[in-house]
C-alpha cells in the first residue's frame, strides 16, 4: 500500500490510497479522499478483505496513517504482519512505487478533476 497525492481543478489537495498485490499484480482498491487517517485506511482494508480475503503481509512506508494505532490493531486482530519499508528506500516497495508511476502518468496526469465525485468513475471511494 501506499499513498499519492493530487488535487483537484481548484488546488484543493487529495490523498488516493493505492493497493496492489506482489504476487498477482492486482489492484484491490484505489480510493480517493480529502485526507487520509489510519481508520480509513482499515476501512477501506475491510472493504478489499471481504472481496479478495485477508493478506498475511502488507508492505508499508513509514506514513502516519501506516503507523497508527487503527492500522496496527486492525493488523493484529486479522493476523497481518506490517511489514515497513526502511525510511528514505523507496525500492523496498517497487511494485506499489512501478504502480503508482503508471497510475499518475496514464490517469492522474490525463485527468482534470472538478471534485471527488467526478473522480467517482476512476476510483472506488470509501
Amino acid at each position: 500500500m501506499d499513498f499519492m497525492s493530487d488535487q483537484l481543478f481548484d488546488g484543493r489537495r487529495i490523498r488516493i490510497l493505492t493497493i496492489v498485490d506482489a504476487f498477482s499484480r492486482l489492484s484491490p482498491a484505489i480510493d480517493i479522499r480529502q485526507s487520509y487517517r489510519g481508520s480509513d485506511v482499515v476501512e477501506t482494508l475491510e472493504r478489499v478483505t471481504r472481496v479478495h480475503g485477508t493478506p498475511r503481509t502488507i508492505r508499508v512506508d513509514n506514513g502516519p496513517e501506516f503507523i497508527s494505532k487503527a492500522l496496527d490493531l486492525w493488523a493484529w486482530m486479522n493476523g497481518v504482519r506490517l511489514d515497513f519499508s526502511r525510511p528514505g528506500k523507496p525500492a523496498d516497495n517497487a511494485f506499489i512505487e512501478s504502480f503508482n508511476g503508471s497510475f499518475r502518468a496514464e490517469c492522474l496526469d490525463a485527468s482534470w478533476f472538478l471534485n471527488l465525485e467526478d473522480a467517482g468513475p476512476f476510483f472506488s471511494r470509501g
